[in-house]
């Protein structure tokens, strides 16, 4: 279906004054030359414990590991740039190493990370949430300036009056995160994948269930091969083994469904499921400032 557009004005971006000497510009401020083929950077953005196996509709015991991680990813492509999910407590709430809030514990802020690989907001051409979800959408604001990407139901959900399923606090969508991405730039979708780059490397995945337009997010590299980076349609691999839903989840069914689509397409494309919150797994992998492609 058609995607549509809406556009809005930038703000205009104030320049920094000049060094006086060459040599004090940070060569980290500098943005990269563009890559010859897709990377991911993984950002650290958090862990969330004591949330407890009954939330998620597991027996105790069931679990092999409780805890969480919160990754933020930053996906450079020879045309451009895109973030997908930006954290579980924003920069202006870090009080240092570490800074809590209920479950979630930042040992780091998201866009000092960024600005370490030479990138600031405005050199993010999209943004991507897999979902409203406060951990995953709390630097959402400093990419105002990007042109957003997301599924128009979610959207709905986001800004429009409660409808469906009731949620509790911690899973219903909350405007302060991401209040400013309602006048971005914005790529509408209507209940289907997208292509981000038009070269099937960077693929977004509608995958709804979690809330009404969860997203998860496809990655061909050329020397690793592909990968799906899963959002929350899974927080742990006992999920995926045993089939079992969280309780909050908008609709169980749709959930249930989207997972089964998926692993029908990891079947078909070779991809590797990367389950986002999954701790043992996030822990094999390389984080910025090494890179996948």
């Amino acid at each position: 279906m058609k995607k549509i557009l809406f556009r809005v004005a930038l703000p205009a971006i104030a320049l920094a004054a000049l060094a006086m000497l060459p040599f004090t510009a940070p060569a980290q401020q500098k943005k990269p030359a563009a890559p010859k083929s897709v990377r991911l950077y993984i950002l650290d953005c958090g862990d969330i414990t004591g949330v407890g196996e009954a939330a998620f509709g597991f027996k105790q015991g069931q679990l092999a590991d409780t805890r969480m991680v919160t990754p933020c990813y930053l996906v450079v492509h020879p045309r451009g740039t895109m973030v997908w999910d930006t954290g579980e407590i924003p920069d202006a709430d870090f009080k240092g190493n570490p800074t809590k809030q209920g479950a979630f514990t930042i040992t780091r802020p998201f866009l000092p990370q960024l600005a370490a690989l030479g990138y600031t907001p405005a050199d993010i051409n999209y943004i991507a949430l897999s979902h409203y979800h406060g951990d995953h959408v709390a630097n959402a604001n400093a990419f105002a300036g990007s042109t957003w990407i997301v599924e128009e139901v979610e959207r709905t959900a986001m800004f429009g009056k409660p409808n469906g399923k009731a949620q509790v606090a911690s899973t219903a969508p909350d405007p302060a995160f991401y209040g400013k991405l309602e006048h971005s730039k914005t790529i509408l979708l209507h209940s289907e994948d997208h292509d981000v780059f038009d070269d099937g490397t960077v693929v977004i995945k509608f995958t709804p269930g979690h809330t009404p337009g969860h997203q998860s997010l496809f990655l061909k590299f050329a020397k690793t091969g592909p990968v799906v980076l899963s959002g929350d349609l899974y927080h742990y691999p006992e999920e995926r083994s045993m089939g079992i839903v969280p309780g909050f989840d908008v609709n169980a069914d749709q959930t249930r469904k989207s997972r089964a689509d998926l692993e029908a397409f990891l079947k078909k494309s070779g991809a590797k499921l990367w389950i986002q919150h999954g701790t043992a797994d996030n822990a094999k992998l390389k984080k910025a400032p090494e890179y996948y492609d």
